[in-house]
């Protein structure tokens, strides 16, 4: 129902920030982490969410990224984890983390999640490793690594870093806009509009 919500972090919890969008404050639950990052942007945050609901409760669950929000909604899938609970198992543990382990039966780095003990752990490996490739999970880890260099403003060229700030800018997300500008070649590393217009033509 709501997909997601971008405006401003006003205010914050232990377990949730509040966003202002158009007059109106959503209370989102997130990982303290996440919340960390909410809270230190500069502007508007865009956040991922999860409409929760309940015959007693109407609850938002938020994330920065597109794949902590899928990761989230393959805890859901497991018979017997909630929302707090699949929030917890993300505190814990980076959604890297988590699919590796997973594809790897790692119990024991699975049980380091809050709440999450060795039976809980062999099932999520045994209800979730199929509808994980060990491909995918190498190319997000490798993406994310990216974002996380671009955002300290290590090892990006600086043609290729203003392009996927733009295409940022232009509504795409950072791994959408990462993976096309990293497809792109033949192109000088400092022509800023070529490289735009050449990940534009891979979106």
């Amino acid at each position: 129902m709501i997909s997601f919500i971008r405006g401003q972090v006003v205010d914050s919890t232990e377990n949730s920030v509040i966003v202002e969008t158009a007059g109106i404050g959503y209370e989102i639950f997130m990982t303290g982490t996440a919340i960390e990052k909410a809270v230190r942007s500069e502007g508007k945050v865009k956040i991922h969410t999860y409409f929760h609901v309940r015959e007693d409760v109407m609850q938002l669950f938020g994330f920065l990224s597109r794949d902590d929000l899928h990761m989230f909604r393959l805890l859901l899938g497991v018979n017997g984890i909630g929302p707090k609970a699949a929030l917890g198992v993300l505190a814990g543990l980076t959604a890297d983390e988590l699919s590796f382990a997973i594809l790897s039966d790692d119990v024991k780095t699975l049980s380091r999640a809050p709440g999450i003990g060795k039976k809980t752990a062999q099932k999520l490996i045994l209800e979730l490793k199929d509808k994980l490739k060990l491909e995918d999970a190498f190319e997000k880890k490798m993406l994310h690594q990216q974002e996380e260099a671009i955002a300290a403003g290590e090892n990006i060229l600086d043609g290729s870093k203003e392009a996927v700030e733009a295409l940022v800018a232009l509504g795409y997300s950072s791994t959408d806009a990462l993976r096309a500008v990293r497809k792109i070649t033949d192109v000088a590393p400092d022509d800023v509009e070529a490289i735009l217009k050449a990940a534009l033509k891979n979106l």
